[in-house]
């Protein structure tokens, strides 16, 4: 279904451009255009008008349909949700990125040491008095 849609929405791309381009110019500021020639007159440019709403009504019927086709079809897949996987690869391509990873030692030099914890008391302690 998506596949034919797709085609006919080429087709009709296609066709909107050829019509959009056989349209008969207003002359603009570069001079080129205007004068003479294949399909002119008033008839033409109403056939030409009309040719092109409908197309274009069709162009936007399509992307909609083709939208919501593309829309109901799989399961969604978003960054946001995969924020708990760990990424791949290590080389901080993009700007910004941190990846986690623990520091390793220089070569030749001991690693460092673990902190010191606290002393903790041997047994219950008295209060003291003064």
């Amino acid at each position: 279904m998506t596949t034919v849609l797709l085609v006919i929405h080429i087709m009709i791309a296609i066709a909107l451009i050829a019509v959009v381009l056989l349209q008969r110019s207003e002359g603009g500021a570069l001079g080129i255009g205007g004068g003479g020639g294949f399909m002119t007159g008033r008839s033409a440019g109403n056939a030409l008008t009309k040719t092109t709403a409908v197309l274009a009504a069709a162009f936007f019927a399509t992307s909609l349909t083709l939208t919501l086709l593309a829309r109901n079809t799989g399961t969604p897949t978003s960054i946001f949700n995969q924020a708990g996987t760990p990424v791949q690869g290590g080389g901080g391509s993009l700007p910004g990125l941190v990846l986690p990873s623990t520091p390793k030692p220089a070569s030749g030099a001991a690693a460092p040491a673990a902190p010191a914890a606290p002393a903790a008391p041997a047994g219950p302690q008295a209060p003291q008095s003064k």
